[in-house]
């Protein structure tokens, strides 16, 4: 019965901090962005304008993201984050919040690939990965099967991880969706996914 209630527990906390620091920092973003530009434009007109801090909000979120898309952008947020990784406090708290929003970059991007357990890193141990489709032909080399690329992400950031080439006889495709597979990973198995997850796909196999 405890052990039942600590796992209730443990999934509404996953749920709820991630989302309640995603208030506040958007909050605090807000009305910050909401408080200088009414001091600097309180001055010049006689009323205020509603939203206006959540427009800019949405204005530097998007500068910020047109940026860090370019090539000289993700030089310089690589920098950075190099310089914040020195600083101890700092760089617990940016990893810890980076890896929550890395969490809903990866389900964009992963979201619709296939879920499979195969043998890793070694024969007896295994391991989940995400189907990332067919490898390169040049690394087809395999006289037995054809390999596929199966992503192994690790915690606590999701986008680090291991990249296997795998037999597609050694790959076995689970009926556990992404989501799930994304929680067990980062709870450390502390997430317990539906009854019946270890069997196949009940639906056909999404291509790969």
């Amino acid at each position: 019965m405890l052990r039942k209630t600590w796992r209730v527990f443990a999934s509404g906390l996953f749920l709820l901090v991630p989302a309640w620091a995603t208030y506040l920092i958007l909050s605090t973003l807000f009305w910050t962005l909401d408080e200088l530009l009414t001091e600097m434009v309180g001055g010049r007109f006689s009323f205020h304008i509603p939203g206006l801090g959540l427009i800019m909000l949405v204005v530097l979120v998007l500068i910020v993201g047109a940026v860090t898309t370019h090539v000289i952008g993700q030089r310089v947020v690589s920098y950075l984050e190099q310089k914040l990784d020195q600083i101890p406090l700092v760089r617990s708290i940016y990893l810890t919040m980076k890896g929550m929003t890395d969490i809903l970059n990866f389900r964009s991007r992963f979201g619709q690939s296939t879920v499979v357990a195969f043998p890793f890193p070694r024969d007896g141990l295994w391991a989940l990965g995400f189907v990332m489709g067919t490898a390169p032909v040049v690394l087809q080399v395999s006289p037995i099967d054809r390999l596929l690329m199966v992503f192994v992400p690790t915690a606590i950031h999701p986008f680090t991880g291991y990249l296997a080439f795998v037999p597609e006889g050694q790959v076995h495709a689970l009926n556990l969706p992404a989501e799930d597979a994304m929680k067990m990973e980062f709870s450390a198995g502390l997430f317990k996914p539906a009854s019946g997850w270890l069997q196949p796909p009940r639906t056909a196999e999404r291509s790969v």
